[in-house]
């Protein structure tokens, strides 16, 4: 378990990767990641198909466990609490850091049961009316269904849905949530939400998002970091992190020509 006196160290960083390789059985799909994740920050990351940001992301909350032959090289610390420690249980982990999906994924149950289900079987002892009409309001949602709250979840739109997924995320108080390409699959006007809803999660929660448009990580994050690939003698690739730095210095000034050309749009 992760002790709650982890809560009590305050540091600057939430999350720290050292040296971080992650194979696939035999395969390195990432190499050598090093990076500082700020507490109540946006961090993007950004870069090409293949590049390691959601491998990178899945490892933070241990999700990568959850695929076989997933293995992970190097430290991750969580408030200087090693994740991948001997005794740490993983299902601990992801709720302190929690994950929001590309594609929205609410339960097949109701709206009020979507929020109250996680925080239930966690063991949430208090008023459950309130957790669930508080993380609706925290997900900016709460006036949209406070009047079908026992109507399905699936009911909602797309954007709706991502809303209520964090929503579900927020109720069993992370400290961090992590966000794998969660406008991708929405609408502008829906999009424009969740980014204004990121806004004001920060000030509570350090956020982490994976995203291909370069447009959203400028206009929300804080920090960006920049991944590439590089093919293999087999065919495949493996990805590294280029570059990591504010997010006005990696769109205005980047160091390296590789995040100049990306951020440009000459390839990816």
């Amino acid at each position: 378990m992760i002790s709650d006196s982890m809560n009590q160290t305050l540091t600057e960083a939430a999350l720290r990767a050292q040296n971080v390789f992650v194979y696939y059985g035999s395969t390195l799909a990432v190499r050598d990641v090093t990076l500082d994740i700020p507490k109540n920050k946006i961090t993007a990351f950004i870069g090409p198909s293949g590049c390691g940001k959601s491998t990178i992301l899945r490892c933070f909350n241990r999700t990568n466990d959850l695929i076989s032959g997933a293995r992970v090289e190097g430290k991750i610390t969580f408030h200087g609490r090693d994740l991948y420690a001997k005794g740490v249980d993983p299902v601990e982990v992801r709720r302190r850091i929690g994950m929001v999906f590309q594609k929205p994924n609410p339960f097949p149950k109701s709206i009020y049961e979507n929020i109250a289900f996680g925080a239930r079987i966690n063991g949430y002892q208090g008023n459950m009316d309130e957790l669930v009409e508080q993380s609706l309001r925290s997900a900016a949602i709460w006036d949209e269904v406070k009047d079908k709250l026992k109507e399905s979840g699936l009911s909602l739109s797309g954007g709706q849905q991502q809303r209520l997924c964090i929503a579900r995320a927020i109720a069993i108080e992370p400290e961090i949530i992590l966000m794998d390409e969660p406008c991708s699959a929405l609408d502008p006007i829906s999009t424009l939400k969740v980014e204004e809803l990121m806004q004001q999660l920060k000030e509570r929660y350090t956020i982490v998002i994976v995203t291909h448009n370069m447009q959203q990580a400028s206009r929300v994050s804080d920090k960006t970091a920049f991944f590439n690939a590089e093919a293999t003698d087999k065919g495949g690739k493996v990805g590294y992190l280029v570059e990591y730095d504010d997010t006005s210095t990696i769109f205005s000034n980047p160091k390296q020509e590789y995040t100049r050309d990306y951020v440009s749009g000459r390839f990816g």
